[in-house]
């Protein structure tokens, strides 16, 4: 059985890797034709995105998360991978019952009073289920798409396809780091316990913030690759995007809360901050209604901090407020940047004043006032990439800035898109009262030991 097993997940390698080696030498050939005479880099792009396009699952994935991180890809690349579906074809029925009963035995469907095979929701690793509990609980069912292990190991291993077109383009930034991290990340989102364990820390986490809901666990229905969860009822945040302002602003009040508060007080964020991860729980009559919480899906995608990068996080914003240089160029150095010259310094803190402006502004405004949606952080990053390149050489950007840096602008483009007004520099301040980097450790462990992560 063992062997059919290792035969199986060979072939879906070779399958894999059969499918990747046509779409890029299709790919490939359409690039280098187009090279010979001249063509635009924006078809290029586009040939990329539908190679890539046609592969779904896990690969898409990747190629979207490093179309958010500022310079890993050509501008053009990135604005075409990012409008592509990461979504792989739905498990029919028969197939979901087989899966199934592989996670909970053969007896699976008699630990449902309900259990929907059509699915409700689809993704790159899996799909979602709605079901009912034999107590009438409302549930979600995640269930992984088969031969997901090998699927990703294969796609991690295709990144490189990735970086050889980012390293043509004589890049201002060194994307190893980048590639190391993402790796790592998608890897941990396979294993659906540790999921489990997340989304039960930040239940503890968010338990004095009543303006956030998460989902409980049900362990006796979970397993590595199964996962569930109650399902929180909400309506999707892009329906309030011309809801009165009061409700706007108590939206992007409860994301702030969502992902600041973990990271500020236990060194933790939840990496994938787009808009699907977040519902909203309205009250009230038709003609009356107020927001009453917001809920936070998807606990795949989450990054643990050591308090040191917490730290340079307090210290960059004071450094800044303050006029500080060298606790802003230690504040770099404490996130992992070696080497820093003054020139490279100055090019950071395009970014970092771009970023930081409305934490250190103490007066009601939006997050970028000025900016379009759709266009945040556009024209500072260009700036640094400009300032960055005329120095020559490739700034190594550290592996834990990663996803800090991409959340922040996930968050960012949530509050431009809700056109959100409020004093974000007083939020920010309550959320880092009292910081203490010896605090923030003693508290991050003891949470990750209560959930069996330590």
């Amino acid at each position: 059985m063992a062997d059919d097993q290792e035969a199986d997940r060979f072939s879906a390698r070779a399958r894999r890797y059969a499918n990747l080696g046509v779409s890029a030498g299709a790919f490939a050939a359409r690039a280098g034709a187009r090279r010979l005479v001249g063509g635009e880099s924006a078809d290029t792009a586009r040939d990329l995105a539908q190679a890539l396009g046609a592969l779904k699952g896990p690969l898409m994935k990747v190629a979207q998360m490093m179309a958010t991180i500022p310079e890993a890809l050509p501008a053009d690349y990135a604005e075409q991978l990012i409008s592509l579906q990461s979504q792989a074809p739905p498990m029919g029925a028969a197939f979901v019952r087989r899966r199934m009963q592989a996670e909970l035995g053969p007896d699976w469907r008699a630990r449902f009073a309900e259990f929907d095979l059509a699915p409700a929701a689809a993704a790159s690793l899996g799909q979602v289920h709605r079901a009912k509990g034999l107590e009438g609980e409302d549930l979600a069912c995640k269930l992984q798409y088969p031969d997901m292990a090998s699927t990703v190991e294969v796609d991690i291993g295709q990144l490189e396809f990735l970086l050889k077109f980012h390293r043509r383009m004589g890049p201002a930034i060194d994307a190893s780091e980048i590639a190391i991290e993402i790796a790592a990340r998608l890897r941990e989102e396979l294993d659906y316990e540790r999921e489990a364990k997340l989304t039960r820390l930040y239940g503890a986490m968010l338990a004095d913030r009543p303006r956030v809901r998460t989902p409980a666990v049900f362990e006796a229905l979970s397993t590595r690759r199964l996962l569930t969860q109650e399902w929180l009822e909400g309506e999707p945040v892009t329906r309030f995007d011309r809801a009165e302002a009061a409700t706007r602003n108590a939206i992007a009040l409860g994301l702030f809360e969502a992902w600041w508060r973990p990271f500020s007080r236990f060194g933790i964020i939840h990496g994938d901050p787009h808009l699907g991860n977040y519902s909203v729980v309205m009250r009230g009559a038709e003609d009356a209604r107020e927001v009453e919480a917001i809920n936070l899906y998807d606990y795949g995608c989450v990054r643990i901090f050591p308090p040191t990068f917490v730290g340079g996080v307090v210290d960059l914003y004071r450094g800044l407020a303050d006029g500080d240089e060298s606790r802003v160029v230690h504040a770099y150095e404490s996130w992992g940047f070696v080497n820093l010259s003054r020139a490279t310094v100055d090019a950071l803190n395009i970014w970092a004043r771009f970023i930081y402006g409305p934490l250190t502004d103490d007066r009601v405004r939006t997050i970028a006032d000025g900016v379009k949606p759709g266009e945040y952080g556009r024209r500072e990053i260009a700036a640094v990439m400009q300032a960055l390149k005329a120095q020559g050489g490739a700034l190594k950007v550290p592996r834990e800035f990663v996803f800090m840096d991409r959340a922040a602008i996930g968050l960012g483009g949530a509050f431009l898109r809700l056109g959100a007004e409020l004093n974000f520099h007083r939020l920010f301040e309550d959320t880092i009262e009292g910081f203490e980097a010896t605090a923030l450790a003693t508290r991050q462990a003891e949470a990750l030991e209560r959930v069996a992560l330590a």
